[in-house]
C-alpha cells in the first residue's frame, strides 16, 4: 500500500572496507511513505584497516499499521558534484519498528547497477542482508545473527570467503546503524560520544567507531544537526570520517557524505559521494527515474 505522509521518515546508511568494503547512508527522499550506501579498494597494508558496510539510513515512521515506505536517494561525487546514481528504498515498517526491504541502485541512464535485500527479524541494529554487484560478480551477506556470533560470507569473481565475529553490544552493522543512532539520538544531542563496533561484512571483520555531534547546518531551509562517525582508535588517522546530517525533531537522515556503497568502474574503487534524500527530487535528477514500485 502507497501512503503519502505529512512528513518524511526512515533512511538506511553503510560503510565498508577494502575490496568492495564501505558504504554510504541510504535513506530519506521523495517516498510514497517514508524513506532510508559502501566498498573501498586501497593498497593491501592500508585495506585491512578501514571502515566497512556502515550506512544505510531509513529514517522511520511512526504509524500503528503495517506499511511499506518507498523513497528515492540521489547520489552525487563529492568533489566535482556530478550525478551518480539513484537509490530506491522499499521499507516494510510496523509502527516504528523497521522489519526489513530492499535497495536497488540505478546509474544515471537508469541501468540497475545492484541490489541489497534486508532482514530485521533478529535484531535492530543487525540485520541479515545480501548486496550484490552482478556486473563486478561481487557479493556479501550477513548470513546468521546468534546470540554470541554473527556469521559473514564474500564472494569476489567465484572465490567466496567466511568469517565469524563475536556479537557484543553495542553493536551495528549495515543499515542498522541508522536505528543505533535513532537510539542514541538524545546522547548525541546532549553532545556525548557514542562508541560502538561496527561489522563489516565486505572486510569480513568488526571495528571500532564513536559517533559524536558536530556543528549544526541547514537542509532545505531548516535546522539540522551533524554527527561525525570516525574509527575509534588510531585507525582514524587512514580511515575516511562520515558526516550525517538529520532532521533533530524526526530524526530523518537528511544527507550523508563519505565512501559509497558502488563501484567506480573507471577507478575501481568506491565513489566518495554525498548523498541527500529531499522532499522532491532535486532539478538535476535523471529525467526519467526508477520506479519507486
Amino acid at each position: 500500500m502507497r501512503v503519502q505522509p505529512a512528513d518524511r521518515g526512515p533512511f538506511v546508511c553503510i560503510i565498508r572496507l577494502p575490496e568492495p568494503a564501505i558504504r554510504a547512508p541510504e535513506c530519506g527522499g521523495r517516498y510514497d511513505v517514508p524513506p532510508v550506501h559502501a566498498s573501498l579498494r586501497m593498497p593491501a597494508m592500508t585495506r585491512a584497516l578501514l571502515l566497512a558496510s556502515l550506512l544505510a539510513f531509513a529514517p522511520l515512521v511512526t504509524q500503528a499499521a503495517d506499511i511499506t515506505a518507498r523513497f528515492y536517494g540521489h547520489a552525487y561525487d563529492l568533489k566535482t558534484n556530478r550525478y551518480l546514481y539513484t537509490e530506491v528504498h522499499e521499507q516494510k515498517l510496523s509502527g516504528d519498528k523497521w522489519l526489513g526491504g530492499s535497495i536497488k541502485y540505478f546509474g544515471p541512464d537508469g541501468v540497475l547497477l545492484g541490489e541489497k535485500k534486508l532482514d530485521f527479524s533478529v535484531s535492530p541494529f543487525v540485520p541479515t542482508y545480501d548486496y550484490k554487484l552482478p556486473a563486478l560478480q561481487y557479493e556479501e551477506a550477513i548470513v546468521s545473527v546468534g546470540a554470541d556470533e554473527i556469521a559473514m560470507s564474500k564472494s569476489n569473481h567465484g572465490k567466496q570467503k567466511t568469517a565469524t565475529v563475536p556479537n557484543k553490544e553495542p553493536i551495528a552493522a549495515d543499515s542498522g546503524f541508522h536505528t543505533f543512532l535513532r537510539t542514541h539520538f538524545k546522547e548525541l544531542l546532549d553532545g556525548k560520544t557514542v562508541p560502538f563496533t561496527f561489522v563489516a561484512a565486505g572486510n569480513l571483520d568488526s571495528y571500532k567507531f564513536r559517533a559524536k555531534r558536530i556543528e549544526d547546518t541547514t537542509f532545505e531551509g531548516k535546522k539540522a544537526v551533524r554527527f561525525l562517525v570516525e574509527a575509534n582508535s588510531l585507525l582514524r588517522i587512514v580511515a575516511p570520517n562520515l558526516e550525517v546530517t538529520y532532521d533533530p525533531e524526526q530524526e530523518r537522515l537528511l544527507e550523508y557524505r563519505g565512501p559509497s556503497n558502488v563501484i567506480d568502474p573507471v577507478t575501481d574503487k568506491v565513489y566518495e559521494a554525498r548523498i541527500i534524500y529531499p522532499a522532491q527530487p532535486p532539478a538535476d535528477a535523471p529525467k526519467n527515474l526508477p520506479p519507486l514500485g
